[in-house]
């Protein structure tokens, strides 16, 4: 019975850790961005960036609450110090001395202490400060999830375009291999040429090359997708988009036009928090000469003896309290404040200039992401034109080539602009996509609008 329940439980263990391993995700595109959302790298790093800001938002806060803290301190005196005494204090003979010993052998202190700030302009800064850079790691954090989906796009792509290229790459060869053994049979029967031959084989063994390269190239497409999904690189990710309808799905979208203000757009949140930064920075320099004014008081007992008693019953303790008030008025530093205030406010003006800056990359970067979009628009138009017209010459060499009316070399080239046609056909589908990522990503398109 006992070696029947073990072999259950190995059993239960061993399709436990197939179902793991064998788990398989399906996505569409738009599912893909979505999980990266949630599970990408630079994401939960993002995310944990924020809730670092809000604890630092809590930890300058603090400063400004009040601060209690405990002390206990013991002394053992095993020799204590002998001071000399005139001896007439003891009845002694005039103009000599004894020796006296103060103190004793065992001591205690406990002190409990609470500090208060009252005011200090640096902490009203300080927590101004806070609350900008908290804005800036939420900024921070959805710039990096714009990134991210710019970067699912383009490996979602990659492993269509693979895929797509096994597929055609194969079918390629099919044909490319039927009409050699079709070719070298009527060579044998002395119909044909043997450059015939020669020329097929040329070509069969270039497609075979390309086949074996398109599927290397297919399964690291695959783990670059994995990682920037997050997920580890031996899950199966089955994508159910193709790269044929994400690229007519763009294609139709070419002439949406949507309002453009680059004050939405992160970056120029960014540079903005970059100037309210050096901005509080300012005043921080400049409160520095405001004086500052804290209250405390502690609470004390303390206790001596020869012997260690201090936790038994009897133990005398004596005990202390303290009330007060701490005023700092800086007076006269040297200039060295005025050096300091100066500092800062060149780097406001740098600040400032940087935002200056962003706004016309900003500009820049959105009228170079359009032109290219509107170029891989029509490049795909007339990708899929070339394609319809490679495929049509192919076809009629091979009848011709068939019949003895072109040249193998003639095949051969008509082949060679089919397969040319093909790549750049499938290039500019996902040029496309790229390309409208790039301009969703400039323009901070929402993360949820396909």
């Amino acid at each position: 019975m006992k070696q029947q329940t073990l072999i259950l439980l190995l059993l239960l263990c061993v399709n436990l850790t197939f179902s793991q391993e064998a788990k398989v995700y399906n996505f569409t595109l738009q599912e893909a961005i979505n999980f990266a959302t949630d599970s990408a790298y630079a994401n939960l790093n993002a995310q944990k960036d924020v809730a670092i800001a809000l604890k630092r938002k809590w930890e300058t806060t603090a400063d400004g609450l009040p601060q209690i803290s405990g002390q206990v301190n013991y002394e053992n005196n095993p020799k204590l110090t002998v001071t000399p005494l005139p001896a007439e204090i003891v009845g002694g003979e005039p103009g000599t001395t004894v020796p006296v010993t103060f103190g004793q052998r065992h001591n205690m202190r406990a002190t409990g202490t609470v500090n208060q700030l009252i005011f200090d302009g640096s902490y009203i800064v300080a927590l101004q400060a806070a609350k900008t850079f908290l804005e800036y790691s939420a900024n921070a954090k959805e710039k990096t999830a714009f990134e991210v989906r710019k970067n699912v796009i383009t490996a979602y792509g990659n492993v269509l375009l693979a895929k797509n290229s096994i597929e055609i790459t194969q079918n390629n060869l099919n044909e490319a291999l039927d009409n050699l053994n079709e070719t070298r049979q009527i060579y044998e029967n002395g119909l044909a040429e043997e450059e015939d031959v020669e020329q097929l084989q040329i070509t069969s063994q270039q497609l075979k090359s390309q086949l074996r390269n398109a599927e290397r190239m297919y399964n690291i497409a695959k783990e670059s997708l994995n990682m920037v999904l997050g997920i580890d690189v031996s899950v199966e990710v089955i994508l159910e988009d193709t790269l044929e309808n994400l690229a007519a799905k763009e294609a139709m979208l070419q002439a949406e036009t949507q309002e453009f203000n680059f004050e939405n757009t992160i970056d120029y949140k960014i540079a903005k928090n970059l100037v309210e930064q050096r901005d509080l920075e300012l005043k921080l320099q400049k409160s520095q000469a405001l004086p500052s004014l804290s209250a405390f008081a502690n609470y004390g007992a303390t206790s001596f003896g020869n012997q260690f008693e201090f936790f038994e019953s009897g133990t005398d303790w004596f005990e202390f309290a303290t009330i007060g008030v701490s005023l700092n008025v800086p007076i006269f530093s040297s200039f060295k404040r005025d050096a300091q205030t100066q500092q800062a406010k060149i780097e406001l003006e740098k600040a400032k200039l940087q935002r200056k800056q962003t706004i016309n990359q900003i500009q820049l970067d959105l009228n170079a992401a359009q032109s290219d979009f509107d170029f891989a628009v029509e490049n795909y138009t007339i990708a899929q034109k070339n394609l319809n017209l490679a495929e049509r010459i192919q076809h009629k060499n091979e009848v011709k080539f068939k019949e003895g009316l072109a040249s193998s070399f003639e095949l051969r080239q008509a082949q060679t602009q089919l397969y040319q046609a093909q790549n750049e056909y499938l290039q500019a589908m996902l040029n496309l996509i790229n390309t409208k990522a790039e301009l969703e990503k400039v323009k901070n398109t929402p993360l949820q609008s396909n």
